[in-house]
């Protein structure tokens, strides 16, 4: 029985042809989209690297931190450049600064509660940059892709008049092909989306653990003890004596 070959009838339609045949708008439009999807993808995952870390930081000062004799030798146990490390280096300077005519009208107490807080704002600064390309890329997405669509489209109705010709394999073509445009666009824009609400959920924790420690920080260089949670109750945890 003889193998009957079949015909392969390539596709005049497609991505490489909607480049090849497209104008400097439909080329800018493609451009634009994959600018915005590498973005977006850079952003997410340099994003969960920053995160990890500041999460492997917050398991470290449990162990190395709050065990040192005292706040010196626990700064010294972190690791230089360590977020945690420097809200602690703010709070020490805090209380070793708490002199002079500008701040004598300060009480210790406020003094580091305004360093701690700029200390932990910093933090929180540097984990919502760059959020913001995420919520654009997911809302200007989808209407960049449409723009490219109804770009495509009237290009393809003003081919179809020129010939003169409307049969369906003159419409159905070119417009399938300016659809594509929209669904890269939903392409770019579902990832960034999720990607910024799933960063968003995880900041919210890290930035509450960031907010517990300048507090646990706070209660020690001011009293002497860290506020520390144990079976739902507040206790004073007291450490060694600041040195």
């Amino acid at each position: 029985m003889e193998n009957q070959a079949t015909a392969v009838v390539e596709n005049p339609y497609g991505l490489s042809a909607l480049w090849a045949q497209g104008d400097w708008v439909a080329k800018g439009t493609l451009i634009v989209l994959a600018l915005m999807s590498l973005g977006s993808w850079y952003i997410m995952l340099t994003k969960l690297w920053d995160q990890g870390k500041l999460r492997r930081s917050a398991k470290l000062v449990e162990k190395q931190f709050w065990t040192a004799p005292s706040i010196k030798d626990g700064v010294e146990r972190l690791k230089k450049g360590d977020d945690f490390r420097n809200i602690a280096e703010d709070g020490l300077r805090a209380t070793t600064h708490h002199e002079g005519r500008l701040t004598d009208h300060i009480d210790l107490h406020e003094w580091i509660t305004m360093s701690l807080t700029r200390a932990v704002d910093s933090v929180n600064g540097k984990l919502q940059s760059g959020l913001w390309f995420l919520a654009t890329t997911g809302s200007a997405a989808p209407f960049v892709g449409l723009f490219g669509t109804v770009w495509g489209i009237y290009h393809a109705l003003i081919a179809i008049g020129i010939a003169g010709q409307a049969s369906i394999d003159k419409v159905a073509g070119p417009v399938g092909e300016a659809l594509i445009m929209t669904a890269i666009g939903l392409f770019v824009a579902v990832p960034a989306v999720m990607g910024y609400n799933w960063l968003l959920r995880r900041n919210k924790s890290l930035q509450e653990g960031l907010r517990n420690f300048a507090a646990d920080l706070h209660a020690y260089l001011v009293g002497g003890a860290r506020v520390a949670t144990d079976g739902g109750g507040a206790r004073a945890a007291a450490p060694a004596a600041r040195k």
